[in-house]
């Protein structure tokens, strides 16, 4: 099935179930207000959810509206967790390879993951707030999961049961705060914004044979000020797959119901070296802190300046009939006054 959170008077919306094809919606919140009402008590309310979905999806749902991407906040307005991984070695690489450093090879064993902000999501439609150019906007397209309650000490194997929901994100990233951050040795903070969920979360079956052992095999499409950006599937150079990172992230404590984990930039390799543009015949990428590397890499210098006022992304994913199947995520950065006084 497919859930979507509508815009309303409240901080975590209106849960509404949405047709396959995301033209339709209906209210569903005589069953769960909210998603993470319908998380804390998954294995009573989801059936209910989708048998909703389903007579949906045959027209049989009375008071059924629209379904206007614009109007959604993302599907967990704010999660009582979110936790980022790095899935993809090929990008942590080319970040060591283009300041001359080698990737420790525990990296290849152990997860990357850190803590992030999850109490102001935007929404998938909303506008990406800086204060200045300076701190090196970036977007970071991701694959991310939704757990139920998962208990401490899981097997990836076991952790395949907890995965209930399936999200796109738009990983916000200040890059011109992050060395800073990590200099210090505590993680890092300000270099995180707000980040961006797909308008739909989905249950993994819908993704029929594309989902299998932790992943997605399709390509996920970056688009940058209207032109194509990236297009990387999701499988391919994946170290780690959503099993292993919820299993790490479950190494020494529970995971409440509503936990959000995601995979990191995702990145393909091109011909087993560094990645290509799109127009250059490669894949393109996940952000622009990658192209940059490359760059470095090649040349001695970055030439791809980071997001400016006024850009914007896209991000998406179709199934193999060419449909959309998280709906879209669109921002535009804006500048952000503060406070005054």
């Amino acid at each position: 099935m497919k859930l979507a959170t509508l815009k309303n008077e409240t901080r975590d919306g209106q849960l509404v179930v949405v047709s396959r094809d995301l033209k339709r919606a209906a209210d569903v919140t005589d069953i769960a207000p909210t998603l993470q009402a319908a998380l804390d008590d998954w294995e009573t309310v989801a059936p209910q959810l989708a048998a909703r979905f389903e007579l949906l999806n045959a027209g049989k749902v009375d008071g059924d509206m629209a379904f206007d991407q614009e109007h959604c906040e993302s599907p967990l307005p704010r999660a009582y967790q979110w936790l980022d991984g790095s899935a993809y070695l090929n990008h942590v690489e080319l970040v060591r390879k283009a300041r001359g450093a080698e990737v420790p090879e525990s990296f290849y064993e152990d997860p990357l993951m850190y803590q992030g902000a999850s109490d102001t999501f935007i929404g998938p439609r909303d506008d990406i707030e800086a204060i200045t150019e300076d701190h090196g906007i970036d977007m970071e397209a991701e694959l991310t999961i939704i757990t139920d309650d998962v208990p401490m000490g899981v097997t990836p194997k076991q952790a395949a049961k907890h995965i209930k929901l399936i999200m796109l994100v738009n990983d916000v990233s200040l890059r011109g705060l992050i060395p800073n951050e990590l200099r210090k040795g505590f993680g890092f903070v300000n270099g995180k914004a707000s980040s961006a969920f797909s308008p739909v979360a989905i249950t993994p079956d819908e993704l029929g044979k594309a989902w299998g052992e932790g992943t997605i095999d399709l390509d996920l499409k970056v688009d940058y000020n209207g032109k194509p950006f990236g297009k990387a599937n999701v499988k391919n150079d994946m170290t780690f797959d959503m099993y292993r990172l919820v299993s790490h992230a479950a190494k020494t404590r529970h995971l409440a119901a509503g936990t959000i984990i995601g995979s990191g930039t995702v990145s393909n390799k091109f011909e087993g070296g560094e990645g290509k543009k799109i127009e250059d015949g490669g894949v393109g990428y996940s952000c622009i802190a990658e192209i940059r590397m490359i760059e470095k890499i090649q040349t001695g210098e970055f030439k791809t300046p980071f997001m400016q006022f006024g850009d914007a992304v896209g991000i998406e994913m179709d199934d193999a009939n060419g449909k959309s199947i998280f709906g879209r995520i669109e921002n535009t950065v804006v500048k952000y006054d503060p406070p005054k006084g």
